[in-house]
């Protein structure tokens, strides 16, 4: 069967079914109704021969067939867009456009917080809503749930097979309260493991520094958990416990937190907060422009 006999429009519902599968979502998200959604749905399924998408409960989920179809069926749109798609430029001084970002608060407030603070003044009509990082993040990008996710690579997990661009490097370094007995200028392993620790928890993710430490042998007493890292480095004022936090975070609340940094004696990595996107959203002219205020405030970390 050529090309010519084949319907392209049903690349844009195809892509949406398989993403979404749901056919009302699917209707949705490429505004049509839903009927025209389910005759679509049909036609696909004598063109491939195949259900596509089946009943598993109350759901539809993807046939074998049909999960091979995701990633080149996504490709096929990108190149299409960059040919038949010419987007006018973007003017952040008078445009309106919306953004969602995957980052942690950690990022939030190293990161977005100025440069949010920044763009209320050139971009007054841009809003940007940011979530916090969940173990489904590769997903949410890739349906495009996100514009952007703003993660270390080291916690990735190789997920992200998108364009990225590096942002900053960051340390973990020891905090613990300005007034803490336990705690000198400097702590040695065996004073670590004697600590009592606030840590960051996550569901599925686990920090840099939690993989690090299990790795050199380090179990550590954990009395609290948090899923914020801003949140545990106020779990420590006031207290006799410790925590892990990123050095650039930890200096900005030291004072606020009243907190005391003390280098770690064991040899943590350094993590590269890096930038990934979809690849259909390179060549959008606003797309472009955020992503490219993103890395001017970063560099000037």
């Amino acid at each position: 069967m050529g090309l010519g006999s084949v319907d392209l429009n049903l690349l844009v519902a195809l892509d949406a079914l398989l993403s979404e599968c749901n056919v009302t979502r699917a209707a949705e998200r490429t505004s049509v109704g839903q009927p025209a959604m389910s005759a679509s749905l049909a036609r696909l399924r004598k063109h491939f021969n195949d259900q596509l998408l089946m009943k598993q409960g109350r759901n539809l989920v993807r046939t074998p067939l049909a999960e091979t179809l995701v990633d080149p069926v996504r490709e096929a749109l990108s190149a299409a867009e960059a040919v038949f798609v010419r987007a006018p430029e973007f003017d952040p001084r008078s445009d309106h456009a919306a953004f969602t970002i995957i980052a942690a608060d950690y990022v939030t407030m190293v990161l977005l917080r100025p440069l949010l603070a920044a763009l209320a003044e050139e971009a007054p009509h841009v809003r940007i809503g940011v979530r916090p990082v969940e173990v489904n993040f590769a997903d949410q990008l890739r349906r495009g749930h996100a514009d952007m996710v703003i993660i270390p690579t080291e916690l990735s997990g190789g997920r992200l097979a998108f364009p990225h661009e590096p942002l900053f490097t960051d340390r973990y370094v020891l905090v613990v309260d300005r007034d803490n007995p336990d705690v000198g200028e400097t702590v040695t392993a065996e004073q670590l493991a004697s600590l009592r620790y606030v840590a960051y928890s996550a569901g599925a993710i686990l920090t840099i520094a939690d993989s690090e430490l299990e790795t050199l042998g380090l179990r550590l007493q954990v009395d609290v958990t948090t899923q914020e890292f801003v949140v545990a480095s106020f779990l420590v004022t006031g207290t006799r416990l410790a925590s892990f936090a990123l050095e650039r975070l930890a200096r900005q609340l030291s004072d606020a937190a009243r907190l005391r940094i003390v280098e770690c004696p064991l040899p943590l990595r350094v993590i590269h907060e890096t930038m990934f996107w979809n690849p259909r959203q390179t060549e959008d002219p606003a797309h472009r422009w955020l992503r490219g205020r993103i890395v001017d405030f970063a560099r000037s970390l």
